[in-house]
């Protein structure tokens, strides 16, 4: 019997087009381990490795604790968006805040 969080992750991974094994390959996680947490119900993963999962699947961790299992919304993807901005070099955030200003005059 599979999991909300199984479910969400299988979906999630399909969307991206990922298999089991590049999804591990990425997230740092054994590939049996992502099978049995996408497909048993006694699977418990410790933050860090949702946190991983997330990163790499681009929502916010808290995705996998909502009770809805449709696909993440707007804010999960803006989530995701600011989480990998923190994570950039000065420069790259100088040059993506330069970017956002081209747009903001556009409209």
């Amino acid at each position: 019997m599979t999991t909300r969080l199984g479910e969400k992750l299988r979906e999630l991974r399909k969307q991206r087009g990922l298999t089991l094994e590049k999804l591990s390959d990425m997230a740092g996680l054994s590939k049996s381990y992502l099978w049995e947490l996408e497909n048993r119900e006694s699977q418990r993963p410790s933050a860090e490795k949702l946190t991983a999962l997330a990163d790499v699947l681009g929502v916010a961790t808290q995705y996998f604790f909502e009770e809805d299992v449709r696909a993440p919304e707007e804010r999960h993807l803006d989530d995701a968006f600011f989480r990998g901005y923190k994570n950039l070099e000065p420069d790259a955030k100088e040059q993506l805040r330069k970017i956002l200003e081209t747009f903001k005059k556009g409209s």
